[in-house]
């Protein structure tokens, strides 16, 4: 076969423990799946919205590191969302909430990074929410943690920091779908494959930040991720 162009690399993420790495198909992304942020966002409980954004999102950063993010073009809100982030490693549709488990390779941190008020605009305008969330470099994501050695991840705490003080605290059994339900809700619309991302959702107490500001979020059980805005 022979391309016009190189293709480009694909987007990996690290494993922890490991020296494999994850290679990411599409990254599926779930909105209002907190109680308290569906409330602050000015919403009622809703069957789960999911949105998406493209592989190459993607801003790896390894344990004990520091990753980094450019303050975007055409935003003057741009704001963070922790979540926990559920890697696909088994393919299937239609997927029973009962054997949504089983398709689970792993866990790890993520940032939705959002260009608010342009979510805003399009929420009121009836538009795609793509230009404010599927910009380039808007899903930080740390390691992988392989599910058979972190457990199912049904309660913990979860939690962000700007600059030291604590902006996002919640926990994990807080969320309006669970995972289970969250990978067969998602399954009904979209044949899920190795290599997928969900992003889970994130709770209240989502903020600007600006540039030279620092993120460190955390998942009880799966350290912290750590992200400066540039």
């Amino acid at each position: 076969m022979k391309y016009a162009f190189p293709p480009q690399a694909p987007s990996v993420v690290g494993i922890k423990g490991s020296d494999d790495w994850f290679p990411v198909r599409r990254i599926y992304c779930v909105g209002l799946n907190y109680a308290e942020h569906v409330r602050e966002m000015g919403f009622d409980r809703q069957p789960p919205l999911f949105f998406a954004k493209p592989a190459d999102a993607v801003v790896y950063v390894p344990d004990a590191s520091t990753g980094t993010v450019p303050y975007p073009a055409q935003t003057t809100d741009y704001q963070y969302e922790i979540e926990l982030v559920v890697a696909i490693g088994k393919a299937g549709s239609d997927i029973a909430v009962a054997d949504a488990r089983s398709h689970v390779f792993g866990y790890a941190i993520g940032l939705d990074m959002t260009r608010r008020d342009l979510q805003a605009q399009a929420r009121e305008q009836g538009r795609p929410w793509e230009p404010s969330k599927s910009f380039d470099e808007s899903a930080p994501i740390g390691p992988i943690h392989i599910a058979a050695q972190v457990g199912s991840l049904t309660a913990g705490a979860i939690w962000l920091d700007v600059n030291g003080t604590r902006k996002q605290s919640s926990d994990l059994s807080k969320l309006i779908w669970n995972l289970d339900e969250t990978i067969a809700h998602l399954s009904r619309y979209f044949a899920l494959q190795p290599g997928d991302l969900v992003f889970s959702g994130t709770p209240e107490g989502v903020g600007p930040v600006v540039r030279g500001d620092l993120m460190i979020g955390g998942v009880e059980g799966l350290g912290e991720l750590r992200t400066s805005v540039r």
